[in-house]
């Protein structure tokens, strides 16, 4: 286990971000159904290697598919595995085995599949997904819905997926469509869901995958509160929901505009906002830190669903801010953050690459040097977040436990 040190410093300059994991997860499925074509660029993180080694556990034929810690990969490839007659057992490590899965425990066996579990993984399957209706709730998780949006195509008959309550992180939806289309694939969004023809076939094709708008966060957040960043290859027309992070920026009152380069975010004079986040939860770590900074208070709303991440990230935020001597108070679906002095703490990364992203940008400006925990889990989606922190200024010194 690695700790990462962090002193006093502004970030400034010009940092080129990663892949988006959404869009590269959707379309290494896409492809896979294809059978074929290139999906670049790819990173080695541990998020991306979970997607990659699950399709070739079903390209091979084996029977255990091993998700690591990806919730995407789980629960897109459940339905994908059961559309193409997969007989497997699925497997996780981390948060993962309490994450839940119940929509497919129900859902799965009204379409011809038995499921052998004792309620969270391991999961076991076995039998060919029939085509029909498909009833879920849409305040659980998306990725149940881009699972089966996903898989419904390849059936042998048409399907309709009827959401019973209002949509949350439609965004992410959005993004499924866009790319199932991009290889060729239609679907028909509906008064109450979505209706998806069967037969379909992806298309063979080659795929470039945009920057990655939930990374961009952090260091706009640096730089709105004390630096000068530019992040560069940002699709300001992406159908990635957490681009919306600029207009809550802007909210607070960051300074954030496009510039020849990219997006530049400059220190800014910050005040504290409402926020309702249903469809952007995985922003919250990064507005939480913004707003420990802002002058008055920040009510950030609509975040239930943080609490089945790879860590309670309402508690872990809550419980970071608190140990930097900030005032905040937890909520069910949030928390309400008051401006702060933030002062140099030791603080519990909780295996959560975003929880120890964010405070790795609180840090920069607390009195003090700050210790993180568990340092290492970013690279779960970011492994190279430390080198291109310490490029812009930052002065981050990732060691052994015990050093």
């Amino acid at each position: 286990m690695k700790n990462v040190i962090i002193k006093n410093s502004n970030l400034n300059g010009v940092v080129e971000l990663p892949p988006s994991k959404s869009a590269a997860h959707r379309a290494l499925v896409c492809s896979f159904l294809s059978g074929g074509g290139n999906v670049s660029p790819i990173i080695d993180s541990n998020d991306m290697r979970a997607m990659r080694q699950a399709i070739s556990a079903l390209e091979n034929g084996e029977n255990t598919v091993d998700c690591l810690e990806s919730g995407n990969t789980l629960r897109f490839i459940i339905p994908i595995a059961a559309a193409l007659g997969k007989n497997v057992t699925f497997i996780g490590s981390g948060r993962l085995p309490e994450r839940p899965i119940g929509d497919y425990l129900r859902l799965l066996p009204e379409h011809g599949v038995k499921c052998t579990s004792g309620g969270s993984l391991p999961l076991t399957i076995e039998g060919r997904l029939t085509a029909g209706r498909y009833e879920i709730a849409g305040n659980i998780s998306s990725q149940y819905i881009t699972g089966l949006l996903l898989a419904l195509p390849i059936l042998d008959g048409d399907s309709e997926i009827v959401l019973t309550t209002r949509l949350e992180s439609k965004p992410y939806v959005d993004m499924t469509v866009k790319v199932m289309r991009d290889y060729g694939v239609e679907v028909c969004e509906t008064k109450n869901g979505f209706f998806v023809r069967g037969n379909q076939k992806y298309k063979k094709r080659d795929y470039f995958v945009e920057a990655d708008w939930s990374q961009a966060a952090f260091f706009l957040a640096a730089g709105a509160l004390g630096g000068d960043v530019t992040i560069k290859g940002l699709d300001v027309n992406s159908a990635q929901g957490d681009k919306e992070i600029t207009e809550i920026l802007k909210r607070f009152g960051a300074d954030i505009r496009l510039d020849g380069n990219g997006i530049r975010s400059r220190k800014s004079k910050l005040t504290g906002i409402e926020a309702d986040v249903t469809d952007i939860p995985d922003t919250v770590p990064a507005l939480a830190v913004v707003a420990a900074f802002a002058d008055g208070e920040t009510v950030i709303k609509g975040a239930e669903r943080l609490r089945y991440k790879e860590s309670d990230r309402i508690k872990s935020v809550v419980f970071n801010l608190k140990k930097m001597g900030v005032d905040v108070e937890e909520k069910p679906d949030g928390m309400i953050i008051r401006g702060s002095h933030l002062k140099g703490a030791q603080l519990d990364g909780f295996n959560d690459h975003r929880i120890v992203m964010a405070f790795s940008i609180a840090a920069l400006f607390a009195d003090g040097d700050t210790l993180i925990t568990q340092a290492e889990s970013v690279n779960k989606t970011y492994p190279a977040f430390f080198e291109d922190h310490n490029r812009l200024g930052g002065k981050a010194n990732v060691v052994c436990d015990g050093e």
